[in-house]
């Protein structure tokens, strides 16, 4: 069976550099409920599960310190939780729609505002989304115009 990301090109990108990219760009974000919640749906989403010890666990386990602690300083961030979130996912898909809509619905559903953080993890997965789609298109349009130019010398 094929999963719709294992269709895309090798250059798409994957949940963990999503990931990754939100931890750069709200490093600084201390760890809450929404952001585990959208990395559990994000590692669901790639490897089909959330394995214990993964990044479900660091960033659950982050939220729930965070919780407690008292003043920024003593927060557990977000670039520090997903650090080399590739390679610490299970497995890695290219990025979909789908995976998109499902991390997003998993922070605003946890956050009491029913914001997502720009930068943060649904803001990532979604824009890696977009541009493996945009990937996507300009192969589609590739091979049609391939398809049509062999068809076109064939007739000649």
């Amino acid at each position: 069976m094929t999963f719709p990301g294992e269709v895309l090109s090798n250059d798409a990108s994957t949940i963990g550099d999503a990931l990754e990219h939100s931890a750069r760009t709200a490093r600084d974000k201390p760890v809450d409920q929404s952001d585990a919640a959208a990395i559990q749906a994000a590692e669901v989403r790639a490897s089909g599960f959330a394995h214990s010890g993964g990044l479900t666990a660091v960033t659950q386990s982050a939220a729930n310190l965070n919780a407690r602690a008292m003043g920024v300083d003593n927060k557990i961030k977000l670039g520090e939780a997903l650090a080399d979130a590739s390679k610490r996912l299970e497995t890695d898909k290219a990025v979909t729609r789908e995976d998109a809509e499902q991390v997003t619905e998993a922070e605003v559903r946890n956050n009491p505002d029913m914001l997502v953080h720009p930068g943060g993890v649904a803001s990532s997965i979604t824009a890696a989304a977009r541009l493996n789609q945009d990937l996507s298109n300009f192969w589609c349009v590739t091979l049609y115009w391939c398809a049509y130019f062999v068809s076109y010398i064939c007739m000649c």
